[in-house]
């Protein structure tokens, strides 16, 4: 797969996290709301700091893709990240590669995350190499669901995190279909 690329969009910048991300990474994730799905709490500095290292070891990894850290190129403010990652947490989807993002409460509404989840997914397919995305969230997250509809995921089908017992929907985008620009069509929820 590679060492993780630092990404420029029009707005962002998402490149490797740092161990000098700690303290701000430390704020955001401290948000009840950032960590909503799937923890309905904020994470403690201690998870904070376990996350960051296990992100960084990731990116330095030559056969897993890491989140990205996203700054706001305007202001320079790291305010969360995106990017690909394999989901350990839901075994029945693996082998894959996950998508996904997460931003500040200051940071939403703004188009952000589907800016850096469309450029992660650019790395994936045509730096990467990969075949297939997928992209998890529970239903209620309608928000990352339209995110996923205008990234051009199809309809998916329905599992539940094996370890907290809430609906999850699984959704996939193939390099062809990213690449012709247009959606997956609609095949409903199964299972």
């Amino acid at each position: 797969m590679g060492v993780i690329d630092t990404i420029e969009t029009e707005r962002l910048l998402l490149r490797p996290f740092v161990r000098g991300d700690l303290d701000a990474l430390t704020v955001l994730h401290g948000e009840e709301s950032f960590w909503w799905y799937p923890l309905r709490d904020g994470m403690s500095p201690a998870m904070t700091r376990a996350f960051l290292s296990r992100v960084m070891d990731d990116g330095r990894s030559a056969d897993r893709p890491a989140f990205h850290a996203v700054v706001e190129r305007s202001s320079g403010a790291l305010i969360g990240w995106a990017g690909l990652s394999v989901p350990d947490f839901l075994p029945e989807v693996l082998p894959a590669i996950e998508v996904g993002w997460r931003l500040g409460t200051a940071h939403r509404g703004r188009g952000y995350a589907t800016e850096a989840a469309a450029d992660a997914l650019r790395w994936g397919f045509d730096v990467l190499g990969l075949d297939e995305v997928i992209s998890i969230f529970e239903p209620e997250n309608t928000p990352s669901g339209r995110v996923m509809d205008r990234l051009g995921f199809g309809a998916g089908f329905a599992t539940v995190h094996p370890a907290k017992g809430v609906p999850l929907v699984v959704r996939t985008l193939t390099a062809d279909d990213w690449r012709a620009g247009l959606p997956t069509p609609p095949r409903g929820l199964t299972r």
